[in-house]
């Protein structure tokens, strides 16, 4: 009666999601003072000030008809100049307005340029670790997710795993740098061989491969390190942006796509975008919060916070044994699992009321994730916790 995949879809929840929900209910239990829940990628930081009195001066200034009513399908022209002006000064390059398509975040982002570009048997390859996600929104396009086994320990691409894993069939590769679960930003060389590598195979296959870009922890790096502007280094482009970590507002859902310009028959490819976004069903992106953007677009939230995390809990989980990837950006900590198996060792860390993601669902069995967008003092707290279970398995 009912689409059965998706039926199945639907009982079961991301792991993340099932381990955030067993949070709350033990949270209700015992106190969530207690319970030291990071399972979630969750900013922790309030928005800047700038959203909230966008958001007021709106309110109180702009025609509350056009405020609340539709945009163009792919966003007002006017938040598509700033933001197209805004990304020409920041990396120079040549965007116009109707490059860019707006969207409800990067999971929308994903999603439109998934289904504007892969179809039956095309193969989309991705880096381990990689968002689980990917794997959902391809297999509606009747496409086939190819996961490359990244470098042990520094999470580069392994370029030699990468090129055997190119073939006719292959239509796309996603990059997410700064990478969720692990935290790594792709090196500029990286970047260079990874394209140098995509042109050979474009040429020697006859048709486009495309780089789709998955970019919502872009601004969250530290240690003044550089993320590639990938429209810079490849024509066959698209770039999916978020502003839910940037700006706190993982909940309003607002972000956009990027079509390089400079992809042959580049028209095409924003008709095709725009297409997948009318089939899917997406009418406009909030229209408040794209007008919230247009006067927010310098701004991002107070991410030093995440720097403080990061070293906090770095530092002294490595002290204790873990052994621990260092995070370049975002805001997860990806460890090595103390024993065999990730899964059991998070059902251990839950004695100690560590709530942690094992890896396996991002292609990567043996690692756990551990989001640091949390109250410091969580953290500060927690680590007595994380002492006992690295004793745990050092007895």
């Amino acid at each position: 009666m009912y689409t059965e995949s998706l039926v199945k879809l639907g009982k079961v929840r991301s792991e993340i999601r099932e381990i955030f929900e067993y949070g709350n209910k033990r949270k209700a239990e015992i106190g969530a003072e207690n319970v030291f829940d990071f399972s979630i990628g969750n900013p922790s930081v309030p928005a800047p000030k700038s959203v909230n009195d966008a958001i007021i001066d709106l309110v109180n200034n702009f025609d509350s008809v056009a405020l609340h009513g539709y945009t163009s399908a792919q966003g007002d022209a006017k938040v598509r100049t700033t933001i197209a002006n805004y990304i020409n000064n920041r990396f120079n390059t040549e965007i116009a307005p109707d490059n860019i398509y707006m969207t409800c975040g990067a999971a929308s982002s994903l999603t439109i340029v998934f289904n504007a570009i892969m179809q039956k048997d095309d193969e989309c390859i991705v880096f381990t670790p990689y968002f689980p996600e990917y794997g959902v929104f391809l297999e509606r396009t009747g496409a086939k997710l190819v996961a490359v086994k990244s470098e042990d320990k520094t999470f580069q691409v392994d370029m030699k795993g990468f090129e055997a894993a190119i073939n006719e069939k292959t239509k796309a590769v996603v990059i997410n740098s700064p990478n969720n679960p692990s935290g790594v930003v792709y090196s500029v060389e990286t970047i260079e061989k990874m394209c140098d590598l995509l042109r050979k195979k474009e040429k020697e296959y006859g048709h486009p491969i495309f780089l789709v870009t998955d970019e919502p922890y872009r601004e969250l790096v530290y240690d003044d390190i550089e993320v590639p502007y990938l429209i810079n280094y490849y024509d066959d482009t698209f770039v999916c942006y978020s502003y839910s970590k940037a700006l706190s507002l993982p909940g309003e859902r607002i972000g956009y796509i990027v079509v390089s310009p400079k992809m042959k028959d580049a028209g095409d490819a924003y008709a095709a975008v725009c297409g997948a976004g009318r089939a899917l069903g997406y009418v406009c992106a909030s229209s408040m919060y794209q007008r919230v953007i247009e006067k927010c677009i310098d701004d991002t939230a107070d991410i030093s916070i995440y720097k403080v995390n990061r070293d906090l809990l770095y530092n002294n989980l490595t002290e204790m044994g873990y052994e621990c990837v260092y995070p370049d950006g975002a805001f997860y900590l990806f460890v090595k699992a103390m024993g065999d198996d990730a899964h059991e060792f998070c059902e251990k860390a839950k004695e100690h009321e560590l709530l942690l993601v094992p890896a396996d669902s991002f292609g990567t069995p043996g690692y756990v994730r551990i989001s640091y967008c949390v109250q410091t003092k969580q953290i500060e707290d927690a680590l007595p916790a994380f002492k006992k279970l690295a004793e745990s398995y050092q007895k």
